[in-house]
């Protein structure tokens, strides 16, 4: 049925997004696809075997040129295929080579590129254990046995008889913080050198202390709880990232040196405290809240730059409030508001899978910045840098080829990268001697 407008004539169709082209780059098991395009748009994939392929489908889209990838032998891609589909989609069909496990996201328009879909291809047969430290040619020499993931504690808000805030059309928030967590969950356990532990994995209510605890038994490295923020004004909208202010870091200090009195176990940053004297006790908080305070502020602001790459951010700087569920005293924690659920616009994003897979990614993202210079003594991720430099926005290629001491073609030849095209979020290894 054709619809109609107010004066009951055809309503023109929406225009279709271009893709421009497609990219393709080779690190190690993964092949990373990219698609530039000029607009948003939605898109689902799925597998075919015998022979193996993987199916993109991009919603009222059409290809603006023939989209071509380079033939690259160690790439999961062996050819590239595409068609429209129902007259307004448009079909890429990619042969490979071996079975992998695809991964997806979208990033916004940043520093001169465009809407982009990106797709990582992760060979199937990829080691599914850390090498020792000797296997893989580290410099180091020592093994890895020893070393531990870090630790990324993801906290869903409210649950069970607290629902949060509720959207014009009744959506819960709850219910989408819940699934947003469980994406970046998942993303965070495929990482090499991460592990994810969730407060929550249901539907039930958990006090904010019991929060807090939970990340703190778990000897999480940092707690990142996710909200979506509401307001009277329905036009509002974006994202947003805040970390503890003074006064409350303030107000849990007197606490925490009162539970002291009262708690025969209580440890600081995994140091037990009881039996040290006030000022002791005094100055190994002070110092742990100073680092964490630090830490978060860090961490937020590597989330913003990411959150960025997704949607609108309504403030561009990290904000401060006296939340409760951030006051662990030894953990760096933030609180991220994915999006305004009482804007009917967000509302909608907050419900669909594209944006809830394209928050996680851009949060990974902004965990990986974060641990690529703040993972702890003793962990994978410390032990592996500077092996692999994420990219921050404004940086250049030659810029970081000198920060490493390399130059520009040994680091494009490392990378499979033909050009000086980087953007924000791009992973790149840092090619090492022996």
């Amino acid at each position: 049925m054709t619809a109609l407008g107010l004066v009951g004539m055809p309503l023109p169709a929406l225009a279709r997004t271009g893709v421009q082209r497609v990219r393709m780059s080779v690190d190690g098991d993964t092949t990373r696809l990219v698609f530039d395009m000029d607009g948003e748009a939605e898109y689902s994939m799925f597998h075919l075997q015998s022979p193996d392929r993987l199916v993109v489908d991009i919603e009222n889209a059409r290809a603006v040129e023939d989209l071509k990838i380079s033939d690259n032998p160690r790439s999961a891609i062996k050819a590239v295929r595409h068609a429209a589909r129902n007259g307004s989609d448009l079909r890429v069909v990619f042969d490979l080579r071996k079975p992998v496990e695809p991964r997806s996201f979208v990033l916004m328009p940043a520093q001169g590129s465009p809407h982009r879909l990106v797709l990582d291809l992760t060979s199937g047969d990829a080691p599914a254990a850390p090498r020792s430290a000797e296997d893989n040619g580290s410099r180091r020499g020592r093994s890895q046995e020893n070393l531990r993931d870090v630790v990324v504690a993801i906290d869903p808000g409210h649950g069970g008889h607290d629902p949060g805030a509720i959207g014009p059309a009744g959506t819960r928030e709850k219910d989408v913080v819940l699934q947003i967590a469980k994406r970046l969950a998942e993303r965070v356990d495929n990482e090499r050198g991460m592990k994810a532990v969730m407060t929550r994995t249901g539907d039930y209510f958990l006090p904010l202390r019991e929060r807090i605890e939970r990340a703190r038994k778990a000897d999480a490295d940092i707690f990142v709880s996710i909200h979506a923020d509401a307001i009277a004004n329905r036009n509002v909208q974006g994202s947003s990232v805040y970390m503890l202010s003074e006064r409350g870091a303030s107000s849990e200090a007197a606490r925490f040196l009162a539970q002291r009195e009262n708690q025969a176990d209580l440890s600081l940053g995994g140091v037990p405290i009881n039996g040290k004297d006030d000022s002791l006790t005094n100055v190994l908080l002070d110092l742990a809240q100073s680092g964490s305070l630090e830490a978060s502020n860090t961490l937020a602001e590597r989330m913003i730059s990411e959150l960025h790459r997704v949607g609108k951010v309504r403030k561009p700087e990290v904000e401060r409030a006296n939340f409760a569920v951030l006051r662990a005293p030894d953990v760096p924690s933030i609180l991220v508001e994915a999006a305004f659920i009482s804007n009917p616009s967000e509302e909608r994003k907050l419900r669909s899978t594209s944006f809830q897979e394209s928050l996680a990614d851009a949060m990974l993202t902004g965990l990986r910045s974060y641990f690529s210079t703040h993972a702890r003594p003793g962990t994978l991720i410390a032990d592996g840098q500077p092996d692999q430099h994420i990219i921050r926005p404004g940086e250049t290629l030659s810029g970081i080829a000198d920060r490493y001491s390399l130059s520009v073609a040994d680091l494009r030849s490392a990378n499979d990268v033909s050009d000086d095209r980087i953007f924000a979020g791009q992973v790149l290894r840092i090619p090492r001697d022996g």
